[in-house]
Formats: C-alpha cells, sequence, structure tokens
C-alpha cells in the first residue's frame, strides 16, 4: 500500500495568535476547517511551504474549534473526517511549522471580515503572507472573500494568495465528495481525492472480549465520537509503532450485540496475537466487504464473521500477488 511518507517534524501548537507571533515573530499562514486532508487541502499546503521557503518564515496553520457548522448546527453538521489532533499528526508529517488553534465561538462569529483580518491575521498574528483556497470565505456571515483579503492586506502588511481548486478527473476535490464515497463505500475513490487511504486512530482499549467468544480476537479502538463517516466490515490495514499489519475491521454501531447508541472500532489482525492494550493504532480503511448488518443470534454472526475472514485473506492474496508480478 502506498503510505504518506514525509519526515515528521516537532509541531508546535498555539491557542491563541498573540503567543504564536511572540514565539514565531512574522510568518506565512493559511485558515480553514482543513478536514479531511486532502489533495485540494495539500495544493494550498505546499504553497505555503513554498512561500515559507521564500520568504524565510515560519509557517503556520489556523485550524477552527470547533468547525463552523458544528457551531451554528451541532446536531446536522456534516460528520467530521478529521479530529484535531489528527489534524495535528498531519501537519507535523507535512512539514508546517506550528498550528493556531482558533477557538470559533459567538464572538469571533460576529467578528467582521474586516476586523479578523486587520486585528487577528495582521495585528496580532503578524501574517505576511496568507494563502487560502479560491473559494474561501470568512467572517460574520461569510461576508468576506479573497478579493477582501487582498485590499486588507495592503493595509496590514500581508499579501494574500488564492490558491485554484483541484479537480480530479473532470471532479473537484472537496471533504463533501469525500463524505460521499465514503458513504458508498468507495475506498479506492476516497484514497485517490485524498491521496492516501481514509483512516482513523485511537488507543486501543478494553472491551467486552466478544470477539474471544466468537473465535476472532479484536482490538477495540476508542474513537471519541457519537458520528462516524464510514460504517460496515472493511479489509484495513492497521499501523501500531510503525509496524503494519493486515487486518479485517468492523466499525459502526454493532446491532447484533451492542446495547448502547456508541459506534465501536473492532479491528482483528490476521495470524497475531499480542497484548497491544495501551498503544495507539492507525487504522487504513481499503476495501469495504459489506454493510452493518442484525443477524439472528450469536450462532448466526459467527457464519458472517467466518466468510468475512476468508474475503479478507484473498484480498490480501491477490493484493500480494499483484506487488509481486510489479516487481517482475
Amino acid at each position: 500500500m502506498k503510505q504518506f511518507s514525509r519526515m515528521k517534524q516537532t509541531m508546535r501548537v498555539f491557542h491563541s495568535p498573540d503567543h504564536c507571533r511572540e514565539a514565531l515573530g512574522y510568518c506565512v499562514a493559511t485558515l480553514g476547517k482543513y478536514d479531511g486532508m486532502h489533495l485540494g487541502h495539500q495544493r494550498i499546503l505546499d504553497q505555503v511551504l513554498a512561500l515559507g521557503r521564500q520568504l524565510g518564515l515560519p509557517t503556520v496553520v489556523i485550524l477552527s474549534e470547533p468547525q463552523p457548522e458544528e457551531f451554528f448546527k451541532p446536531t446536522s453538521a456534516p460528520v467530521r473526517l478529521c479530529p484535531f489532533d489528527d489534524k495535528v499528526e498531519f501537519l507535523a508529517h507535512y512539514g508546517l511549522d506550528a498550528v493556531l488553534r482558533m477557538e470559533f465561538d459567538a464572538a469571533l462569529s460576529q467578528q467582521s471580515a474586516e476586523s479578523f483580518a486587520s486585528d487577528y491575521l495582521g495585528e496580532r498574528l503578524g501574517a505576511r503572507a496568507l494563502v487560502v483556497g479560491d473559494d474561501f470565505r470568512f467572517g460574520r456571515q461569510r461576508g468576506g472573500d479573497f478579493m477582501l483579503l487582498q485590499r486588507m492586506g495592503t493595509r496590514c502588511g500581508f499579501t494574500a494568495y488564492a490558491v485554484s481548486g483541484c479537480l480530479l478527473e473532470g471532479e473537484r476535490v472537496s471533504s463533501s465528495a469525500v463524505r460521499e464515497y465514503l458513504a458508498r463505500g468507495d475506498c479506492a475513490r476516497v484514497a485517490r481525492l485524498l491521496g492516501r487511504p481514509f483512516s482513523l486512530r485511537g488507543e486501543i482499549v478494553r472491551g467486552r472480549q466478544l470477539g474471544r467468544q466468537l473465535d476472532m480476537p479484536t482490538a477495540n479502538v476508542a474513537l471519541h465520537t457519537s458520528a462516524l463517516p464510514l460504517c460496515g466490515i472493511y479489509v484495513v490495514e492497521a499501523s501500531v509503532n510503525g509496524v503494519a499489519y493486515p487486518a479485517l475491521a468492523s466499525i459502526g454501531y454493532k446491532p447484533t450485540v451492542s446495547v448502547t447508541p456508541e459506534p465501536s472500532l473492532e479491528v482483528h489482525l490476521l495470524d497475531f496475537s499480542a497484548d497491544l492494550y495501551g498503544r495507539i493504532m492507525t487504522v487504513h480503511f481499503l476495501h469495504k466487504l459489506r454493510d452493518e448488518q442484525k443477524f439472528a443470534d450469536l450462532a448466526a454472526l459467527r457464519g458472517a464473521m467466518a466468510a468475512d475472514l476468508v474475503a479478507a485473506r484473498d484480498y490480501w492474496r491477490r493484493a500480494a500477488a499483484s506487488d509481486l508480478n510489479h516487481k517482475i
């Protein structure tokens, strides 16, 4: 499997533009939700890094937390693709210097675009270059756009740059498109939009040990969310401490056995048995086998899991044969 393999660097996380400027001085910055870190986001990040090298300035990504939709419509906001910590992890590997965690609250939501550009970005953060997508909107009622940023930049000491959207086979790459393909179970298309397989990361915790009773022990990965961008049974690659394992995963709400509405991610590592509790596991979703189902009893569930395991092994055999053919 193709891996995202830039060298991880130390990432500084700030909670105030004043502290960021005090520590770093002037900077090259970008801001937004960056949910998914897809190819369109990466195109913007590449421009930020290029300007940072050109100007000799540190690079900063300003991330809204919560994301604006989550603030305005917490019960109906689009399901998040990337928790904040995962965004930070990605940006550290990508080579950015710092993240500024911008609290999106009532006061910020009512700040005019002009005030935000001059006060937050110019005076407090000390941005000397600002890179955004060509469809970027900001400020009260999304009243600011790139043209306004350009005008404000001439007054406030920064230059604004717009990066055009990324098209893949005629389709604009977006977080919405990633969610749509995840909902369809099209892992291959998602991987193309992201430049890597979609993944989730969390600590391995103790579960109800039901997998052992069903002859398929699993690692239970803590999700800390009540909404999922994908559900079902998947062939996955699971990474722990930099070691990748072929695996089978179930993600969702366990309709046959669950007694709570909280989602779960359970991963069965093929031909592996060891105590992994407390470790951090990253699960890369490669291929969907089927949707979740509510079975009549545990015997029926055990039979379905056995069939899933056969399908997963077949997937990995074909993947190994394909890799071998490419090397010959």
